[in-house]
């Protein structure tokens, strides 16, 4: 619903740069993602800016719109405690809006492109990790290839071709602009996590455990067995799911699936194995969560409905395929600074 107006391949940019690893403990994050089009068609907006908490969507901007908007109830509280909240959002939008435009009319002449479609990208943030260490990230990104990335730990911007090294230049060569970047990714940004994982505590930091189940399937030509473990309906995201033999890690004959989100806010995964049916009792689906007590170890069972199975199993392999494929080719992001108390800085310095 909240993105409604946005392009499509905006959207597969959110769900590549959202994605994690599914192993690891819990952390928490804040990110942002600008994207600019030279030449908007068929209503999509010239600029869409979004913020997300973890993997929720708190924030909404466009160039239709022209208004920074909440998209979670719980930014109802940021609001009473500082009432002028979106509308410095508004205004820290619409001059990242502005500039984008130039930056956009700038790239094209100095790659001497004619006029036509073209994009301009940003994706910035920060993490607090569940063992206390915190990172951070700003990236530019244009015609969907990274233009800038910069090195908090080196102070710098690495640009990856002479056009962008022009723009590195500049960046590197301005007054404490590289040190207030840091200070940004590194304290501001990580107390704006805390915040709103204050404001919206009872939603981030909740915890479903998983469902999981097992399917199979024999194999016609060879005899061998092809089974599934779905892990469905949990939160958060983090989760290491695997196939053990003999309790170690088993990654033979694997498949893993793309981990996914349900209509309620919670996930699902999965992980198929191929192994000879003599096996069997050798291997388990081992599944740990923030939601379980105890890690689970289910075994395998020996097949007793090969064709809804293998409808299931052709079902998810093809929807993976067609996720992998469809963000293949994306790659994005990055720009400017930030006032002490506003939560999005103004990234719109000129390149």
């Amino acid at each position: 619903m909240a993105l409604r107006n946005a392009p499509f391949w905006f959207l597969v940019l959110l769900a590549v740069a959202l994605r994690d690893s599914c192993d690891g403990a819990s952390s928490h994050s804040m990110k942002y993602f600008y994207t600019s089009i030279s030449e908007p068609s068929q209503g999509l907006p010239h600029f869409v800016g979004v913020g997300y908490v973890d993997d929720q969507l708190f924030s909404y901007y466009d160039s239709n719109r022209r208004k920074g908007e909440p998209r979670v109830s719980w930014m109802e509280k940021v609001e009473k405690e500082d009432p002028k909240y979106w509308e410095r959002e508004t205004q820290n939008f619409r001059a990242t809006e502005e500039a984008y435009r130039h930056h956009l009319e700038t790239l094209r002449n100095r790659y001497n492109q004619s006029e036509g479609l073209h994009t301009w990208q940003l994706m910035f943030g920060c993490e607090l990790r569940s063992d206390g260490k915190k990172g951070g990230f700003e990236q530019y990104g244009y015609e969907g290839r990274t233009f800038l990335t910069f090195d908090k730990e080196t102070l710098t911007w690495v640009a990856p071709d002479p056009q962008a090294q022009i723009s590195q230049r500049k960046l590197d060569a301005l007054p404490g602009y590289n040190q207030r970047h840091k200070a940004y990714l590194e304290e501001i940004c990580i107390e704006w996590i805390k915040k709103y994982l204050s404001y919206g505590n009872e939603t981030l930091l909740r915890t479903e455990p998983p469902v999981v189940t097992m399917s199979s399937r024999t194999e016609v030509e060879d005899g061998m067995e092809t089974h599934v473990c779905r892990i469905h309906g949990f939160y958060p995201r983090e989760i290491d799911a695997s196939w053990t033999r003999d309790g170690e890690v088993w990654l033979q004959d694997t498949f893993r699936g793309f981990l996914a989100p349900n209509a309620d806010g919670t996930y699902h995964y999965w992980i198929s194995l191929q192994i000879d049916p003599k096996e069997r009792g050798r291997y388990r689906c081992h599944v740990e969560h923030d939601g379980l007590q105890d890690p689970l170890d289910l075994e395998l069972k020996e097949p007793t409905d090969s064709k809804s199975n293998l409808g299931l199993i052709i079902g998810f392999v093809v929807a993976a395929l067609f996720v992998v494929g469809v963000i293949a080719g994306i790659v994005v992001f990055i720009n400017r600074r930030q006032e002490d108390y506003n939560a999005v800085p103004r990234r719109n310095q000129a390149i």
